[in-house]
C-alpha cells in the first residue's frame, strides 16, 4: 500500500490555487502543537521536527512539538482524542496506534471515533540489530542460535513496533526469548550496545551509528523492499522469515470532530511540505520514506491497519495487558 499514499497532484493544485480563500481564512492564528508519544530522540521525534518545521513556514505559524511519551503511545494519543477539535493540537500516530487497541483491555482511545484523519506521512525504516558479541551474521543463523541456547537470548522492545515485530518473528520462527521491555527506543538501544539484551527492532536514528562502530550487526529490515540506504540488509522474508507482515508508518491526526476546512487545509499543507526537496533530504538521512494522502485514504489505511494488527497480535500470542 506505500505508493498508495503519494503527494497528490490535484491536493497540491488546489493548495496552489486557493490563494484567495487561504488568505480571507483565519486558521491558524496562533501556535499548532503536534503530540509526539515518543520520548525526545525517537525516530517519529526527530520525523515530525522536520515536519514541524516546514509545517510553520507553511501555515504562518509556529508549530511546537511536545513529547507525551508512555504506555507505547497511549498517553499522548489519549491526550489528543481528549483535546478541543480546532486543530491547533494534533497527533503524530505510528502503527502503535493501532496495535494498543488489541494490546489492552481497557484501551484509552478509539482509534475511529475519537479522532479526525488529516494525512499520512511517511514510512519508517526498522531494522533488526544484534549485540556484535552475537556469533551469527545472518536472521537464520540469530534463530537457529535461539533454538540451540534457549533462554541465553533477551530482546528489547521500546515501542509497540518492537514488540509485535518481535512477536510475530519468534511466532512464525518458533522461537522463544525473554522480552525486556523498555520506555523508549534510545533506553533499549542503550542496554543493546552494553550486551544487556541481545537484540531489538529499531531505526537507524537511534542504532544505525553503532553499526559504524562494530558494536551492533544490522540483519533484516521490516521494510517490504529493501532499503535504499541499506542495499545490503534483506527483508525478513528474504532471510528467512516468510509471510512477516509487521510495518511502520506515521500519520497525521487531530481530535474527532475538526472543522472539515481545518482537516483540508493542514492536509494539503502536509502534502506541500513533504514534496519540498530540502524536507525530503532530511528525512531521506533519517531513512524515511515520505508519502501524504487524503483524509479519507488515511481512514480506509488505518482501518485496514486495525485489522491486521489485531490478527498479527493474536497469532504471535500477544495478550492485552
Amino acid at each position: 500500500m506505500a505508493g498508495k499514499f503519494m503527494p497528490h497532484i490535484a491536493a497540491l493544485l488546489m493548495a496552489t490555487c486557493a490563494g484567495p480563500t487561504l488568505a480571507s481564512d483565519t486558521y491558524p492564528s496562533k501556535p499548532v502543537k503536534i503530540v509526539v508519544p515518543f520520548t525526545a530522540g525517537t525516530a517519529t521525534d526527530t520525523v515530525t521536527r522536520i515536519i514541524a518545521g516546514a509545517l510553520a513556514k507553511s501555515l504562518g505559524q509556529p508549530v511546537i512539538v511536545e513529547n507525551r511519551a508512555g504506555a507505547d503511545g497511549a498517553i499522548g494519543a489519549a491526550e489528543v482524542a481528549r483535546a478541543i477539535p480546532d486543530g491547533y493540537t494534533l497527533l503524530m500516530s505510528t502503527n502503535g496506534f493501532c496495535a494498543v487497541p488489541s494490546m489492552r483491555k481497557n484501551p484509552p482511545y478509539h482509534p475511529i471515533k475519537d479522532f479526525s484523519r488529516i494525512s499520512m506521512v511517511g514510512r519508517y525504516s526498522f531494522f533488526l540489530y544484534v549485540n556484535s558479541s552475537v556469533p551469527v551474521r545472518s536472521l537464520q543463523e540469530l534463530l537457529d542460535y535461539g533454538r540451540a541456547h534457549p533462554g541465553k537470548l533477551n530482546y528489547a522492545t521500546g515501542n509497540p513496533t518492537g514488540i509485535v515485530a518481535t512477536g510475530q518473528m519468534l511466532s512464525l520462527s518458533k522461537v522463544n526469548m525473554l522480552q525486556v521491555p523498555y520506555k523508549g527506543e534510545p533506553a533499549g538501544v542503550t542496554d543493546l550496545v552494553a550486551n544487556r539484551v541481545q537484540l531489538m527492532f529499531a531505526t537507524p536514528t537511534t542504532a544505525g551509528q553503532y553499526v559504524a562502530q562494530g558494536k551492533l550487526r544490522m540483519l533484516a529490515t521490516t521494510l517490504p523492499i529493501r532499503s535504499p540506504a541499506f542495499p545490503d540488509i534483506p527483508t525478513m522474508e528474504q532471510a528467512g522469515v516468510p509471510k512477516f507482515s509487521v510495518s511502520s508508518w506515521a500519520a497525521l491526526q487531530g481530535p474527532a470532530n475538526m472543522p472539515a476546512d481545518r482537516i483540508e487545509r493542514l492536509s494539503r499543507a502536509v502534502a506541500q511540505v513533504l514534496g519540498e526537496t530540502e524536507v525530503a533530504q532530511q528525512l531521506a538521512r533519517q531513512n524515511f520514506l515520505p508519502a501524504s494522502s487524503t483524509p479519507p485514504e488515511l481512514e480506509a489505511f488505518i482501518k485496514d491497519q486495525l485489522a491486521i494488527y489485531a490478527q498479527t497480535l493474536k497469532e504471535a500470542n500477544v495478550q492485552p495487558e
